[in-house]
């Protein structure tokens, strides 16, 4: 499973954001490219401890159970819930989206496993730096192949 504290998987991310354009259509889901960016870039906040949103019933009830799900080498499913907070409904503008997520992946991946957040995600609960690592990966890959690249 690739990890994005590995650089060559966080040059690999980079560079698909990269190919994405202010009119990338989504293959599937409700946000468009802008709203996606938002979403990811909120995504890196948890995982760098800047947002600590609150655990729901359901993920405190199975999330332990099920966290492989999260780091593991299978596809997420194309319409997978998200954490509410971290929906984005409201118009976002490309280009600041673009930057602020790649400047995100960037620091988290320079800061290295070490500065990982220890406050567990919201559904799946605990994690190690590693599962986060390739947990990101695994968040940025999905909605980079929902937008086609």
């Amino acid at each position: 499973m690739k990890n994005i504290f590995n650089q060559l998987h966080s040059e690999e991310i980079l560079n698909r954001i990269d190919k994405l354009i202010p009119s990338s259509k989504p293959e599937w889901g409700k946000m468009d490219v802008a709203q996606m960016l938002a979403h990811c870039s909120y995504f890196q906040d948890i995982a760098m401890g800047h947002s600590f949103p609150a655990r729901g019933w359901l993920g405190m009830l199975i999330g332990n159970f099920v966290k492989p799900i999260f780091y593991n080498d299978k596809p997420y499913a194309q319409n997978m819930s998200t954490i509410p907070t971290i929906l984005i409904v409201d118009e976002k503008e490309f280009e600041t989206e673009k930057e602020k997520l790649k400047q995100k992946i960037i620091t988290f991946q320079n800061n290295g496993p070490e500065k990982c957040t220890t406050h567990p995600h919201p559904f799946f609960g605990k994690l190690t730096s590693e599962q986060w690592g390739k947990g990101i990966y695994k968040h940025l890959d999905h909605h980079l192949k929902q937008f086609g690249v």
